[in-house]
């Protein structure tokens, strides 16, 4: 799968509002080249996603509408409603973008190394650029809103049996094993974690970079392999 900007959605060296080619959770394999309808598919659904998100900001998710999402993008309600069943849903693709990256990121993971150095080498290898403001704004809102905060918790959920599919074949186990599934679960939780601890401390630098995205991530996955110390 060809890379793209943390939690931006945006594809490494590609137009600003390109869409990702993975949505809700799925990630595409980097051999995987997806047809054009795919691709058009996607592009619309990230183009709805972003101008939802600049409405919801501007004005309220209560005050926004479906038919006033629609008319930004310059479709009409009846195809926004193909794509998505409520407007909340519509941002699900930009949550589900940066879930892919970190997917992506631990395919690459090898065998001999732990999980926090390998997090701790990419970070220092300059893997992972600076967030799009936008997405601090709608992660920010998952916290207050609850309808969106029921899509940010979907986005997390449909990741798990991606993360639980990985975790199991590089240890040889089954998604099946009940420790597969906690640690894929721990590991779900720390990402969300993660990402609300940097949307929240960083709310008024729109230049926050790779860095600070790094001691935020590094921090969650320091107590997640705590266990249950109490």
């Amino acid at each position: 799968m060809a890379r793209y900007a943390a939690v931006t959605g945006q594809r490494t060296g590609s137009r600003v509002g390109e869409a990702p080619t993975a949505i809700r959770g799925t990630v595409v394999q980097e051999d995987a080249v997806p047809s054009l309808a795919e691709r058009r598919k996607a592009a619309l659904r990230f183009e709805i996603a972003t101008e939802a998100v600049r409405l919801f900001a501007a004005q309220g998710v209560t005050r926004t509408t479906g038919e006033q999402i629609a008319r930004a993008v310059g479709i009409s309600s009846r195809t926004l409603w193909r794509h998505f069943p409520t407007k909340e849903s519509c941002v699900l693709p930009l949550l589900s973008a940066g879930l892919d990256v970190a997917v992506d990121r631990l395919r690459h993971w090898p065998v001999e190394e732990d999980l926090l150095d390998f997090v701790a080498d990419s970070f220092r290898s300059g893997e992972l650029p600076a967030v799009a403001p936008v997405i601090l704004d709608l992660i920010r809102m998952t916290t207050t809103d609850p309808a969106l905060r029921a899509v940010w918790l979907q986005a997390h959920d449909d990741a798990l049996p991606v993360l639980a599919q990985l975790l199991a074949e590089r240890s040889g186990s089954s998604t099946d094993d009940l420790r597969i599934r906690v640690h894929a679960a721990t590991l779900n939780g720390a990402l969300r974690a993660a990402s609300e601890d940097f949307a929240r401390r960083f709310a008024d630098d729109p230049d926050a970079a790779g860095s600070e995205i790094a001691t935020c991530l590094l921090a969650a996955l320091r107590a997640a392999s705590e266990g249950l110390p109490y």
